[in-house]
């Protein structure tokens, strides 16, 4: 795990500034005044015939002595910079600075804001999954270990938001790590005792429900998904209930550890990265650790629904019927729309625990839940949609601030009828063109509605099969986390005033 600091000193062995073009020009972009002395026009003709354009995502490593480095990284345009931009500017630098222990960033940042977006960029690119390596891992080269932010400020205040990357950043490579993880040896139980074990470490609340526990209190999504495979299925909870907070949210995330279809079997290229199918839960999970350690005063009860969606003898065939917690019964048509199923389950559950508190402000769910979401927003834009208005822009507002891409989708009242069953409350399908919102109606059907509820479908941004992009790794991501988090330390604010 890296560390960050401030730092009032300029000179170090790999500094990292911004390259930009200016009126078709090349730009140097930093923070250290002191810069200026150097001989920028023979570094920039040098950058120049090395080809270096400016544009995002490029790094260009330039020597400045003996031992030293100047690491330049694409800012695009040169202008007032979004936060956006400086967080993936880090972030592109960080990932190639492997092998290297110790970097000072200098990029154009002077606000609070702007130099935080460096320090969270600069650490999330600091990212390798090395865990299953064998012979090849001495190879490696180890990510960026001391990142250090040039600052004329080390307020208080901004040590606290630089501890705040820290902790996001942490709590970020547990998500990708989780997602990375084989399925081999993530399965439901490893997966909610390993998250169990960090959760008793931050003295937070748990239970986990066994595959009998479930099945004897009537949770029949979770059970009919998990009840193909050999590794049963678990319904994890882990709740943060700080003294007198005000407010409390259900954040209830897709767990499937690993996903062949079922009986509905996928094909074997569109099985690969199945192993990714529990970015929901992973990503919820992490957001109550992260808002447990930030201390913010807000209580959350983080639920995964965690089962391997398997074929065999047992596992649970199109036309099957299952009655969902509660006692709404559904016809699985497609054992491969299996998802809604284990969060149709917490949900209600969520709701319920909700009630016996006495008070529930919200619920946020978050899946990896559609192909269709794919289709229709490509893979770094994820889909938000809910049954309150306000409570979505609040979080449009928060994953701007995050800079995550989160994009508002409508639930179409037209498309329910396509749900209704002949022989049950509802079908797990619908109509297959908008397939992304039909999902959406049919959890909406388990959702009170006077609650305000989020519905995150992050299928394509929660892994990565392209190339590293920003500070964007490949394979697992750990969208979502960054949104969730400032949505909540919005909240906090304003129950505060």
């Amino acid at each position: 795990m890296n560390s960050i600091k401030l730092t009032k000193e300029p000179a170090a062995q790999f500094l990292v500034v911004g390259l930009a073009k200016k009126n078709g020009k090349l730009t140097i972009e930093s923070s250290i005044d002191s810069l200026k002395v150097l001989d920028q026009k023979t570094l920039l003709t040098g950058l120049d015939n090395l080809g270096a354009t400016g544009a995002m995502d490029e790094v260009v490593k330039v020597p400045a002595g003996k031992s030293d480095l100047i690491v330049f990284t694409g800012l695009g345009d040169s202008g007032k910079y979004e936060l956006e931009t400086l967080r993936r500017a880090a972030g592109a630098a960080s990932r190639n600075l492997s092998g290297v222990a110790k970097a000072t960033f200098a990029l154009p940042a002077h606000s609070s804001a702007e130099i935080t977006a460096v320090a969270e960029g600069a650490a999330l690119g600091a990212y390798a999954f090395d865990e299953f390596r064998g012979s090849t891992k001495v190879d490696r080269k180890l990510p960026l270990k001391e990142i250090s932010i040039y600052s004329k400020s080390t307020s208080t205040e901004l040590k606290q938001l630089i501890k705040r990357a820290e902790i996001l950043a942490k709590n970020t490579f547990l998500i990708r790590d989780l997602i990375n993880t084989p399925p081999s040896h993530l399965t439901p139980n490893s997966f909610a005792l390993r998250m169990k074990k960090i959760a008793t470490g931050l003295k937070l609340k748990v239970e986990i429900l066994d595959e009998k526990a479930l099945k004897s209190k009537g949770y029949g999504g979770i059970t009919g998904v998990g009840q193909g495979s050999i590794n049963p299925p678990r319904l994890l909870r882990v709740s943060y209930r700080p003294t007198k907070a005000k407010k409390l949210f259900a954040l209830v995330g897709k767990g499937i550890t690993f996903d062949t279809g079922g009986l509905a079997l996928k094909p074997a290229n569109g099985m690969e990265a199945m192993k990714s199918d529990m970015g929901g839960a992973a990503a919820v999970i992490a957001a109550a650790f992260t808002i447990a350690e930030l201390k913010l005063p807000i209580a959350i009860d983080a639920w995964a629904p965690l089962a391997e969606n398997m074929v065999s003898d047992t596992a649970q065939r199109p036309s099957d019927i299952v009655t969902i917690y509660g006692g709404k019964t559904v016809e699985v048509l497609n054992p491969d729309a299996e998802g809604r199923l284990v969060l149709a389950d917490a949900l209600v559950r969520a709701e319920e625990v909700g009630k016996e508190a006495g008070y529930l402000d919200g619920i946020i769910d978050v899946a990896t839940l559609t192909g269709a979401q794919v289709v229709a927003l490509g893979t770094r834009t994820a889909a938000v949609m809910g049954n309150d208005q306000k409570f979505i822009d609040q979080f449009l507002n928060a994953a701007n601030l995050s800079g995550e891409q989160f994009w508002p989708m409508p639930l179409p009242e037209e498309l329910r009828a396509s749900l209704d069953s002949p022989v049950a409350d509802l079908a797990n399908i619908g109509d297959r063109m908008g397939g992304m919102l039909v999902a959406g109606l049919f959890l909406k059907e388990f959702i009170n509605p006077q609650t305000p509820w989020l519905h995150l479908d992050i299928a394509g941004p929660a892994y990565n099969e392209g190339v590293a992009h920003g500070y964007t790794p490949v394979g697992g991501t750990g969208i979502s986390l960054r949104s969730i988090l400032a949505l909540i330390e919005s909240l906090a604010s304003q129950s505060g005033k």
